[in-house]
């Protein structure tokens, strides 16, 4: 599948843990000429828990600097942060577009019980995720609505 639409394109992958976004977004990455920033994956890197919203945070400040550099330069980037709220979804898009770049957003979702067993099986987080820690976090977390998804580009990258 050929993939150029003459500008960069960045590609928001939103889901809670166990979702599937690092599956998605390295699927995505195969097939398309793109930069793909995981938190997880540098966390990991560096030694640094999973649990460390600190260090989290502070890590996808770098990537957001570097997403913007690469769309600059017409890179498409994939982001799989999880973007659990609409406003960071929102700050994403828009800092894409004043670049002159599209937007896409991918969102994964699955019922607890799904992430949870998914949890179980990745063993990446210590201590574990538990069921009670995800559902808290479904509870918490703002689906896209129709209206939100609107906002953003029609998806150029289908996986098939």
């Amino acid at each position: 599948m050929e993939y150029s639409t003459g500008r960069a394109r960045l590609i928001i992958v939103c889901g809670l843990p166990c979702a599937g976004k690092t599956t998605h977004a390295k699927a995505l990455e195969s097939r398309l000429p793109a930069f793909r920033m995981c938190p997880d994956e540098w966390m990991d890197a560096l030694g640094i828990n999973l649990w460390e919203e600190a260090a989290r945070a502070k890590i996808e400040a770098l990537q957001w600097s570097m997403a913007q550099q690469l769309l600059q330069r017409g890179v498409n980037v994939i982001i799989e942060w999880g973007t659990w709220g609409r406003s960071e979804r929102d700050v994403l898009r828009e800092g894409a577009r004043k670049l002159g770049a599209a937007v896409e957003l991918h969102f994964l979702d699955a019922l607890v019980e799904e992430l949870f067993r998914r949890a179980e099986q990745r063993v990446m987080e210590d201590p574990p995720m538990t069921r009670e820690d995800l559902q808290r976090w479904s509870d918490g977390f703002e689906r896209p609505t129709p209206e939100e998804m609107a906002l953003f580009d029609e998806p150029l990258a289908l996986l098939s």
